[in-house]
């Protein structure tokens, strides 16, 4: 046990000299692809909603717990995480992960719902949290010169795992069936297959030495290490900045979520008039679709451009540009298929860039000390967003009643572009941290020799 465990640890993973820094974005690709099966979640739940017959409504459950999941075992499994490292993270995430199907697929074949509600939402969600800031800081100390690029690449990944996990999805329960033994056949070879994928992460992934420093070190790395920005996860919390950036993140999440988790009826109502409606349905799907690509391109492109133009710069446009895009969408998308079209993509690719870029502006605020801790506490965002962006949407258009087409939307809307302006002047106040909170040398000594 001893051994395993030490297999496991940081200190036995320290790459040697030599070593290739590009082969630590596979790795995280490889758990982050693995773990945004989540995005494709609405497949399972059409085939648990026809093989069990249950509502919308009790399908959603095992999602919705996933995700308050995700948020709380990123915030408070953070920091060991960042004791631990990567490898023992990413072997975590995948236990956990995999865990959750192969549960799920127990009360499928026992036809216990139940035990995927507790299976994939509560022990796969575990795994969700803990998988998504495995990679974290780590990417950032080998990537110190390329930091929004290197997340960018990684957290990608979690936005385009659906474009992998739907098509999986949709052969295995074509081939199994929507029985609860079919269902539980398909949950059962996804938490194989995922297990074994997500163990390519684990197995390649490598720290940097100590003393190593990137082809190009950023002038930060010049310093003097006594000088260099390193605050604590328990101090960083108690400082504005924190939460400054915690109001940006669940801001633009809840913008881009809240049209993304209604994407397809939004569509139809807004062009309900242009066409017949089983032309305008299938469109709606292919709209879902694109919104992904979106979603994950975003996170990649937008982020490596922080790298030039800055995080604070960046997160701007985010929060400025997308508030002006909802505004073009209510006043001149209804009808006009181009605009809604280009407006919601970039909407959708602002969404997915928030999440990528954090790390890096984290980073840039508090050092890469404790990053991945301070960002698994950050993610709590995440939560709020996810139950605050469909409230708002849903809610308001339910209680419209009959209101037609767009028009049931313009409430909701304007709420997006007052939480988006709210997010820029949050951004505005974000100010560099007083160099007084910032841990010393010797005090970071210290404290790895105590554990």
């Amino acid at each position: 046990m001893e051994v395993a465990l030490g297999f496991l640890d940081r200190s036995a993973i320290v790459a040697p000299p030599g070593w290739s820094r590009w082969l630590v974005p596979p790795a995280a690709l490889a758990v982050h692809l693995s773990i945004g099966q989540a995005y494709a979640w609405s497949n399972l739940k059409t085939g648990l909603g026809e093989g069990l017959d249950l509502s919308g409504t009790a399908t959603a459950l095992p999602f919705q717990l996933a995700i308050v999941m995700l948020g709380l075992s990123a915030a408070f499994g953070g920091t060991t995480v960042e004791r631990r490292g990567p490898r023992w993270a990413m072997f975590v995430s995948m236990c956990f992960f995999s865990a959750g199907f192969l549960i799920s697929a127990v009360g499928l074949f026992l036809s216990q719902f139940w035990l995927v509600v507790i299976g994939y939402g509560f022990f796969g969600g575990i795994g969700l949290g803990i998988g998504y800031i495995s990679p974290v800081s780590t990417l950032m100390k080998w990537f110190a010169d390329r930091p929004g690029m290197a997340t960018g690449i990684a957290i990608m990944g979690f936005g385009g795992g659906a474009l992998i996990a739907a098509p999986i999805e949709t052969n295995l329960l074509a081939a199994f069936g929507t029985t609860p033994g079919g269902l539980g056949a398909t949950f059962l070879v996804m938490g194989i297959g995922y297990a074994i994928f997500m163990s390519v992460g684990w197995l390649l992934v490598r720290v940097p030495a100590d003393d190593w420093t990137p082809p190009n070190p950023p002038q930060q790395s010049k310093q003097a290490a006594s000088d260099e920005v390193a605050v604590s996860a328990a101090t960083a919390i108690k400082l504005p900045q924190f939460w400054f950036l915690w109001v940006v993140l669940c801001f633009n999440v809840t913008a881009g979520i809240g049209l993304l988790e209604r994407a397809n009826p939004i569509y139809q109502d807004f062009f309900a008039e242009t066409g017949p409606a089983t032309v305008i349905a299938a469109a709606a799907g292919a709209f879902v679709s694109i919104l992904s690509l979106a979603n994950m391109l975003g996170r990649f492109v937008w982020s490596s451009a922080s790298d030039v133009i800055g995080r604070k710069n960046i997160y701007r446009m985010y929060l400025g540009v997308g508030a002006l895009l909802y505004l073009v969408i209510l006043t001149i998308g209804e009808g006009n298929k181009i605009v809604f079209l280009i407006a919601s993509l970039l909407i959708l690719s602002f969404y997915g860039a928030g999440f990528a870029t954090v790390p890096a502006y984290l980073k840039d605020l508090f050092g890469t000390y404790q990053v991945g801790a301070i960002h698994g506490r950050l993610l709590t965002a995440w939560s709020a967003a996810g139950v605050l962006g469909p409230l708002v949407v849903n809610a308001i258009v339910d209680a419209q009643g009959d209101v037609p087409g767009p028009g049931k939307y313009s409430v909701s809307f304007m709420i997006m572009i007052g939480l988006l302006v709210v997010g820029f002047i949050s951004n505005e106040l974000i100010r560099p941290v007083d160099p007084k909170h910032y841990v010393r040398t010797d005090d970071r000594v210290h404290e790895e020799a105590a554990r």
